[in-house]
């Protein structure tokens, strides 16, 4: 007869087993992490030229496949001269940054610049920020393993690590993402207006990062909301005061980061804004915008401008049409099931985002990831969309190489091509199949108990 003290036993095996495979996972990570850098130093080192840049970079950051935005935004933010961000900085009437402005958030500003602290060139300045992102990537690795189990895999020992650990700064903003969803789902010995509060206030400090974790707080009070998985099955009262506090939690995360900055130094804190506004879909941005309806225009200036009007209207109204219909579906969901998808909801917004946005940076797969990891979808889409994602990753530098070179490039276009329309396809699949996925490692909700009306006959067996 089993005893209780067996019984503890065996769980407490359990936890250990937990913590040792999530202590793998990040020794792994750590191990990704290294070739990450190895692979962008390849870029980076002596000789010199008098303001720091590697000559190196400019040979072979095409051809090697060793390109990183840290490196090459060592020279034109004034990170070179350790001006601290946004404070004296502007932007110019032809879009350039000076005086310290950059065109990221308020929070990535300030990595990048405690990142060129002590550093005297581009090689010092990869390898200082590289030894402050890393510590993000393992501590996401951990949350991952603790979370999903065996899938966190993905993230601490996949192909986008390599490829993209230290192409920018996106790390932080990932490891804000996953440690939301963290809060939400371990943190149980305290009440869901609380971890809901904690988890917005994440998502907050994610917005001044790189933007994207604020499309989750959407969700995220939706969950809030409805009561999430603790919700009696019968109950119907929807929390709207916890919901509330959730999005004030947020907002004023957002409100107390940015308003120093906006206090200290309004035009370098609005210039990051009005950069990002102007930047154009581009042979450099990626995008189905440029591969898919630029050559619907003609090559002319006037056509030139044409387009870029017609993405900046298109591009925002379907990436909220995405984010409606996200919502909408994970509304019906809950309807059906009792409990808001509030994971799924936030990765399939995310897929709308990166679809139908003017940019689509390589290094942004690192956002996609953690969702690969956190629900179950078909590791065969998941095989599928890295595959496309290194071909775009790879291809587009070896293509602005031969463009730059006067080489053929008709093949590398054709590879960059299949990168484009591949991950574009795999994102639309994705983002119904995260709508639908029951989350790895967690316990699935049962279905709701169905309601018969007096004198109907019930089923059985």
């Amino acid at each position: 007869m089993p005893t209780g003290l067996a019984s503890r036993d065996l769980i407490a095996r359990r936890v250990t087993r937990r913590a040792a495979f999530a202590a793998v996972v990040v020794v792994l990570c750590g191990l990704t992490l290294a070739l990450g850098y190895v692979n962008k130093a390849r870029c980076a080192g002596a000789p010199f030229t008098a303001d720091g840049r590697s000559v190196v970079f400019d040979i072979a950051k095409d051809s090697d496949v060793c390109y990183s935005d840290i490196q090459f935004l060592w020279l034109g933010r004034d990170i070179n001269e350790h001006v601290f961000p946004y404070v004296q900085g502007g932007i110019t009437h032809d879009g350039t940054l000076v005086g310290g402005a950059v065109e990221y958030p308020v929070l990535s500003g300030v990595l990048m610049w405690l990142g060129a602290l002590g550093a005297d060139n581009d090689a010092e300045f990869l390898r200082h920020s590289a030894l402050l992102l890393a510590p993000f990537a393992l501590l996401t690795a951990w949350m991952l393993a603790r979370l999903a189990g065996r899938a966190a895999l993905l993230w601490a020992a996949g192909p986008p690590l390599v490829l993209y650990a230290f192409h920018n700064w996106e790390l932080p903003v990932v490891c804000t993402a996953v440690a939301a969803v963290y809060v939400v789902a371990t943190l149980t010995r305290y009440s869901l207006r609380t971890r809901g509060i904690l988890a917005a206030i994440l998502l907050g400090l994610g917005f001044c990062l790189k933007l994207y974790p604020g499309i989750f707080v959407l969700p995220l009070l939706a969950y809030v909301l409805t009561g999430g998985v603790e919700r009696e099955r019968d109950e119907r009262r929807l929390d709207v005061r916890g919901a509330l506090m959730t999005a004030g939690a947020a907002i004023g995360t957002v409100v107390v980061v940015n308003l120093p900055f906006a206090l200290a130094g309004y035009e370098g804190w609005r210039a990051s804004i009005t950069f990002q506004q102007l930047r154009q879909a581009d042979i450099t941005t990626n995008s189905i915008w440029y591969w898919g309806l630029r050559p619907l225009f003609g090559a002319d200036a006037q056509s030139e401008a044409l387009f870029q009007q017609v993405v900046s209207v298109a591009s925002p109204t379907l990436v909220l049409i995405a984010f409606a219909l996200a919502m909408w579906l994970g509304w019906r969901r809950y309807q059906a099931r009792g409990v808001f998808p509030w994971v799924g909801v936030s990765g399939a917004m995310l897929c709308g985002f990166l679809l139908f946005h003017k940019v689509h940076s390589p290094q942004y797969t690192l956002w996609l990831v953690p969702f690969l990891v956190l629900l179950e979808v078909p590791w065969a889409a998941i095989g599928a969309y890295l595959v496309a994602d290194a071909a775009l990753g790879i291809g587009v530098f070896r293509y602005f190489y031969a463009l730059g070179t006067g080489r053929p490039w008709e093949q590398m276009e054709k590879v960059v091509q299949f990168g484009v329309w591949g991950r574009a396809v795999l994102l639309v699949v994705l983002f119904f199949l995260f709508l639908r996925a029951r989350p790895r490692g967690f316990r699935p909700v049962p279905p709701p108990v169905p309601r018969f009306a007096p004198g109907e006959l019930i089923p059985v067996g």
